[in-house]
């Protein structure tokens, strides 16, 4: 999918293109160092590393969005299955807008590229994750439709959690 609004270009990711790739790790080594990220930068070895890992999964899927032809944001999803439906989702693994780029619809074309993918894939749901502290984030995802994932009201809703690997 290709979508253009004045200087705004979201192209889904190639990463057999060489700049693509440069604009991937890019615009996720600025969302890894910022106060949303881990505070710190990828390691240099995830540039080598990300565009064959990404390319050898079967259900990634990403875009990108290019603000007058410079890198100005990013999302990539990967198709899962939900098992109470019997049928795909799609997970928004990441999502991310330069700083400088911010607050220019970005986000929102971004989002609408993975819900476009999603109901082509008879995907039933998106989903996502989200830190308590960027009430940015959390007002565009509701704004865009999105909700706290709750079965039953009684158990709470749902919440991420990780056990990292060596």
């Amino acid at each position: 999918m290709t979508r253009s609004a004045s200087d705004l270009t979201i192209v889904r990711t190639d990463l057999a293109d060489p700049a693509h790739c440069d604009a991937l790790f890019a615009l996720l080594d600025e969302y890894a160092s910022g106060p949303t990220g881990s505070g710190q930068r990828l390691d240099p070895r995830v540039r080598d590393q990300l565009p064959a890992l990404l390319g050898a999964r079967a259900h990634f899927v990403g875009w990108l969005a290019f603000a007058g032809g410079v890198p100005a944001g990013v999302i990539n999803c990967f198709e899962g299955v939900s098992t109470f439906k019997a049928r795909p989702l799609l997970n928004i693994h990441d999502i991310a807008v330069s700083p400088r780029f911010q607050r220019r619809g970005i986000g929102r074309a971004l989002l609408q590229a993975a819900d476009a993918e999603a109901r082509a894939r008879g995907c039933c749901k998106l989903t996502l994750e989200v830190l308590t502290g960027n009430a940015g984030a959390i007002a565009a995802y509701v704004q865009a439709g999105f909700e706290p994932y709750v079965l039953d009201p009684i158990m709470g809703q749902a919440v991420f959690l990780e056990r990292p690997l060596p």
